[in-house]
């Protein structure tokens, strides 16, 4: 039996006829389709859809996407991403607002055939080690050959809801370290830490972040202290360096304050400008490079990658009431014509 979540005229963004590609809000919308796509793409591949009977084209080639390649996880040979390729009819004029290429990642799938995977995987995300997996380590290859092909970093777009965000999150991270700053759209992006938007009385809730950074910094310090060595310096000068490297990388992080899942990216970002007015941003400038797990990792010699320290960021809050988490959790509300929504662009110095 088909789902009508599969069906593109019947849940898709199908009102866009022709898209404006200097128009954010559309951009959002066909970002959006295309990551439902490669989850619809793995529906295919799990019921023999083929061919005609494919459900998952429609979701990128109403807006003349063209699926290049299909990332397959070598564990469990699951569907996980697509890089798809920009081709305009001859009658449409190109846009320099529109990307060449799109590498999209499709999130976690409960079914029998998938959940195993994306649970584990979930799992390291959690943990800060999902940069060892082989999933990861796949969709970084392909990005990076997406770009070699493309001339141009500008021209590749990532986007991803829930795991596959943090897939595409952790890669644009990669590249924008060796100076590949390319645009990306995170859907629901899990934030890997306490989920402190949950707490609804503020003052508990600032004085929660505040003792967090001051512990950071104060963690960071006797650490420092504690290796005491040159080599142990310049190591936290190289991680200092490569965490100014991503300042230029604004990613765009599309969070419902519903979704706990996604949230906490609200608080992190409204935290600097807090500290700030209360005069401690000396703590709060370590505490956003770290984690209290990385800190203590790194002082075990152990490699830790959070997926949520950020510099930059340009967040879009979604203010349209949700009735529960999985609507929260959505990717359909991010093309819904009806999205009310707010954006605050954050740049780090």
């Amino acid at each position: 039996m088909i789902s009508e979540t599969d069906i593109f005229n019947l849940s898709g963004p199908s009102y866009i006829d022709a898209v404006d590609w200097s128009k954010e809000e559309q951009r959002r919308c066909v970002l959006a389709s295309v990551v439902q796509g490669v989850y619809i793409l793995e529906h295919d591949r799990q019921l023999n859809r083929v061919g005609p009977k494919s459900l998952s084209t429609a979701w990128w080639e109403s807006f003349h996407f063209h699926l290049v390649d299909i990332l397959v996880d070598n564990a469990d040979h699951t569907m996980f991403g697509a890089i798809l390729h920009l081709n305009l009819p001859k009658h449409i004029p190109s846009s320099p607002h529109a990307p060449k290429y799109v590498v999209a990642f499709r999130g976690t799938l409960t079914g029998s055939t998938t959940r195993s995977r994306d649970l584990l995987l979930d799992l390291k995300c959690i943990l800060n080690t999902l940069h060892q997996s082989s999933r990861f380590q796949l969709a970084l290859r392909s990005i990076r050959n997406a770009v070699s092909k493309s001339g141009s970093p500008n021209h590749v777009w990532l986007a991803g809801h829930s795991l596959g965000s943090a897939i595409a999150l952790l890669a644009g991270k990669h590249m924008a370290k060796s100076g590949q700053n390319l645009p990306t759209y995170l859907f629901n992006s899990p934030f890997t830490s306490a989920p402190l938007e949950r707490i609804k009385h503020e003052k508990v809730k600032q004085g929660i972040h505040i003792a967090s950074s001051v512990l950071k910094a104060g963690l960071s310090s006797a650490l420092t202290k504690a290796r005491g060595s040159s080599a142990s310096s310049t190591r936290d000068g190289v991680e200092d360096g490569l965490f100014d490297a991503l300042k230029g990388w604004v990613p765009r992080l599309f969070v419902n304050p519903n979704d706990h899942i996604c949230s906490g990216y609200i608080g992190y970002f409204a935290q600097r400008e807090k500290m700030e007015k209360i005069g401690a941003g000396r703590f709060e400038k370590v505490a956003t490079r770290h984690t209290v797990e990385s800190l203590v990792s790194g002082a075990l010699e152990r490699k830790s990658e959070p997926l949520h320290l950020l510099p930059s960021a340009e967040l879009v809050i979604n203010e349209t009431q949700t009735s529960n988490f999985r609507a929260a959790h959505g990717l359909e509300q991010w093309w819904d014509p009806l999205l009310r929504s707010r954006s605050i662009l954050y740049r780090y110095n």
